[in-house]
């Protein structure tokens, strides 16, 4: 009998991209037969599990060629990370265009573990390899100690058998044993080394002092926040695109300009161009470089006179308290230009958006010493140079701010023409000028004027019909201009000649020749568009319209010698005041002739301004230094502060302004500087609180105040 063997499993010719291969088992007995797959042979008497195995396809199998089935499909793997995105895009402020990033991470860590490493310089380091040092230490010792004992235990024995031997009944001394127990506990116990002290090598020393400890001390300032504002755009895929076309369209146009242009001209474009892009880099990188000294510069001078801008907003002077009603100005900055020293002020103005920015105009008032202008604007953020400078070949006289356009200043020169600076364009060159063609000023008075320091003044004025702007002049020549913007030029139109009455002569042919009236200031009303004031150097106040360019509607005999300024009230629309070269100060309702209050103040006035938080508050400013501060409510015959602010011998003031929101003033000197000064709380008293009873505040409440003393003057000058 054949003995029976084990299983064998064949496999068939089958491929590796056969997914699955299913086996059929044919049971037979005593059938020889080869194995078309292995080839191997099945002999007689075998079991009936080993018969061949044929395959079995499934219906769906694909029946490929030996050329398809040898063919090879190759797969490369990459590092890449397959999860990575591939469209990263990012700004570029350099180019100004979205650009797509070209390398992006691969990185996808699958394990990170934080570890601790320490330095063997370090002062752990050395602590471990001294804890390290003392274990290996106590080892070595706890194994001589073994040794030792040992040995001595081998010795003890020896004694003992001797002893017994020699005089087997002699009794132990205690005190060797003991003494040999105290040695044993020696030996016993590990000697544990003493710890090194770390010292530094360099400058160590074994010594200790007592010292005091500064006391800690907090100082705390109050300050303003600084404003701040919001500010979101949105860009979507229109504004891209009108840009992407608006640059093809510049494209197309340099092109076609390039084409029409010669050879020649072609080269000369490139070197401009080459000229224009150079010049552009270096003017890019020193803007960069001027705005950055600019905050630096504001943050120094922060710094400097950081005592003086503390004072400016918070300081008050308790000194007033005991002071019977009188006040003082503190100095705070003085503003001075080098390149404006020999140069009068001869105009000052607060900007009306900016609060810490004034203009400051430069010329000269002597006839024989005409020279330069100059037109500065300060901030108190930096007093130590200005803001903005801009020259001019003919003196500055007076300017004026515009209060929608704050940036556009418009200043009259001393050889008659008008100008108007842009300051976003902060050039040199003036952005609109009159010329004799335009109708500019002539001054034919000059030649026997003493004092022609009344040049020009000028006021804007609101926009006509067209909403164009204008302003309005005033010349020594005796004509009053309206001044009209338009896209390139200034046109004039003259509102009103100044003839002086009763100067009318006999000429050739009996023809009568009027003499013409020099203006010297003017001002209109804050409320009447068409009413202003003339003041000439006769010394008369020509009250005038807009509408009547023949007639005066009244005339003041106001002053004995040139009238230096003309100012309406803030707040009462009856009353207005003049200064004069003859030392007084007057101030008049309109309606009467005569002057309802006159102070002499000693010295010729320069100028004179309303506070704009009162209605009865004003300052004068003389030729012998002093600054002048007048409280009618308070004191109605004399000035309640009369300070010098330069020295007497040497400085003239000449102009002086009030801030419109903080309590101080600025006064410009003959040598250019202009002086800032604070005025003490005596000067800017406001309405007391009663009890049970709230304050009253605004405009009502002023008019009413001057109109109270106003009626008194008028009851005193009914009664004489």
């Amino acid at each position: 009998m054949p003995q029976k063997q084990p299983p064998r499993r064949q496999l068939g010719n089958s491929h590796l991209w056969e997914p699955f291969l299913c086996w059929s088992i044919s049971v037979g007995r005593g059938t020889r037969k080869r194995d078309e797959d292995s080839g191997t042979e099945v002999g007689e008497g075998t079991d009936e599990w080993a018969q061949s195995k044929a395959t079995v396809r499934p219906p769906d199998q694909l029946e490929l060629t030996d050329a398809e089935l040898k063919e090879e499909f190759t797969r490369i793997l990459t590092a890449n990370n397959p999860q990575a995105p591939q469209n990263i895009v990012r700004y570029s402020f350099k180019e100004g265009t979205y650009k797509l990033i070209g390398v992006v991470n691969q990185l996808a860590v699958h394990f990170s573990q934080v570890g601790n490493l320490i330095p063997k310089d370090s002062d752990e380091g050395r602590r471990q390899h001294y804890r390290d040092e003392l274990a290996a230490s106590s080892q070595e010792s706890t194994k001589v100690v073994i040794s030792e004992t040992e040995i001595l235990e081998e010795e003890e024995e020896l004694k003992e058998t001797e002893a017994e031997t020699e005089a087997g009944s002699q009794t132990d001394m205690p005190v060797a044993e003991v003494a040999e127990k105290v040695t044993e506990e020696e030996l016993m116990t590990p000697k544990q080394p003493k710890e090194r002290k770390l010292t530094n090598k360099f400058n160590f020393s074994e010594r200790a002092s007592q010292t005091l400890n500064n006391p800690l001390r907090d100082r705390e300032c109050q300050m303003e926040p600084p404003p701040r504002t919001n500010f979101s755009a949105t860009a979507n895929q229109w504004e891209i695109y009108d840009a992407y076309v608006e640059e093809l369209e510049k494209q197309e146009k340099t092109k076609e300009k390039e084409k029409a242009k010669t050879p020649v001209a072609k080269k000369m474009g490139k070197m401009a161009m080459r000229k224009m892009t150079s010049m552009e880099s270096q003017s890019d990188d020193i803007t960069k470089v001027t705005q950055a000294a600019k905050i630096v510069e504001r943050m120094v001078n922060q710094n400097t006179y950081d005592d003086v801008a503390q004072d400016f907003k918070y300081y008050e002077d308790a000194a007033d308290e005991y002071r019977d009603q009188e006040g003082t100005l503190l100095p705070l900055w003085k503003f001075q230009n080098d390149k404006a020293k020999r140069l009068a002020v001869t105009a000052l103005c607060w900007n009306p958006k900016y609060n810490d920015l004034f203009a400051v105009g430069h010329g000269s008032y002597d006839f024989m010493k005409q020279s330069q202008g100059m037109l500065l604007l300060y901030s108190m953020k930096n007093p130590s140079f200005p803001e903005y400078i801009f020259s001019s070949e003919s003196g500055i006289m007076c300017l004026d701010m515009h209060v929608d356009h704050p940036y556009l200043v418009v200043v009259g020169h001393y050889d008659g023409n008008v100008a108007i600076y842009n300051l976003k364009k902060p050039h040199s060159q003036p952005s609109f000028r009159s010329s004799a063609k335009s109708g500019k000023h002539t001054d034919p008075v000059w030649q026997v004027s003493l004092e022609p320091r009344w040049e020009k003044w000028v006021r804007w004025q609101k926009d006509d019909m067209d909403n164009n702007l204008n302003f309005f002049s005033v010349s020594s020549d005796g004509r009053i201009v309206s001044w009209t913007l338009l896209k390139s030029e200034l046109v004039h139109t003259d509102v009103i000649k100044l003839k002086a009455e009763g100067s009318t002569t006999d000429g050739l042919d009996g023809l009568q020749l009027h003499t013409m009236g020099c203006g010297t200031a003017f001002d209109f009303h804050k409320e009447i568009d068409y009413m202003f004031l003339v003041g000439t150097e006769e010394g008369k106040i020509y009250k005038c319209s807009k509408s009547y360019s023949s007639k005066f509607l009244d005339t003041y005999d106001a002053h004995n010698m040139a009238v230096d300024a003309v100012s309406w009230s803030p707040y009462h629309t009856k009353v207005f005041m003049s200064c004069s070269s003859d030392w007084t100060v007057k101030i008049w309702d309109h309606t009467i002739k005569t002057p309802m209050f006159i102070y002499d103040l000693n010295s010729a006035v320069g100028d004179v301004a309303w506070a704009p938080y009162s209605s009865t508050v004003f300052a004068a400013v003389t030729t012998n230094g002093k600054t002048h501060v007048f409280d009618l409510s308070i004191n109605k015959y004399e000035a309640i502060c009369s300070q010098p602010v330069v020295t007497k011998k040497k400085n003239k003031i000449t102009h002086v302004q009030f801030n419109p929101i903080h309590p101080i003033i600025i006064v410009g000197d003959d040598r250019g500087h202009v002086i800032c000064l604070k005025l003490s709380p005596n000067l800017r008293k406001m309405p007391k609180e009663k009890k049970g009873q709230e304050v009253q505040k605004g405009p009502a409440v002023e008019i009413a105040k001057l109109d109270k003393l106003l009626n008194l003057v008028r009851e005193v000058k009914t009664k004489t």
